[in-house]
């Protein structure tokens, strides 16, 4: 009976650990394009920009078409983020959706949409592509 009480105890600690444990993510939920939605607005022709992150790199050697290179991956410094603000005229100039895309859709991805939720761009307007290039299934679709 003590190892119930005791297991039990144990139990609701790691509950609350878990709970209240600090995300990458903090209080954002982040919004996601999956790729077979993103190749639909770019065969649609539907109007938005796709902000690559990726190394200089990687970039050159594929990408989305139309793809914005900033060369900004990981973003986690000021000159990293100083890429990223290079475009941000362009970015601001019109209200289209903002899809960005890094090498696997993960925390480069999350730090470039929290930097530009600071510059005042509208959550509304910001979409993660899922997996980032390394998901990215359509060859046809690839500038190299």
């Amino acid at each position: 009976m003590k190892w119930k009480k005791t297991c039990l105890i144990m139990a609701i600690a790691v509950m609350t650990m878990s709970a209240t444990r600090p995300t990458d993510a903090g209080d954002i939920s982040y919004r996601y394009i999956s790729p077979d939605e993103l190749r639909e607005k770019i065969v649609s022709d539907e109007p938005m920009t796709i902000l690559d992150i990726q190394v200089e790199e990687d970039f050159s050697q594929h990408h989305i078409k139309g793809a914005v290179p900033t060369y900004a991956y990981p973003v986690k410094t000021a000159g990293e983020r100083a890429r990223i603000d290079d475009h941000y005229a362009a970015l601001v100039a019109d209200s289209n959706p903002l899809v960005i895309v890094c090498p696997r859709g993960g925390g480069g991805a999350r730090r470039t949409y929290d930097h530009l939720l600071e510059k005042g761009i509208s959550e509304d307007r910001l979409l993660i592509l899922e997996k980032g290039q390394g998901g990215w299934p359509y060859e046809d679709l690839l500038e190299k």
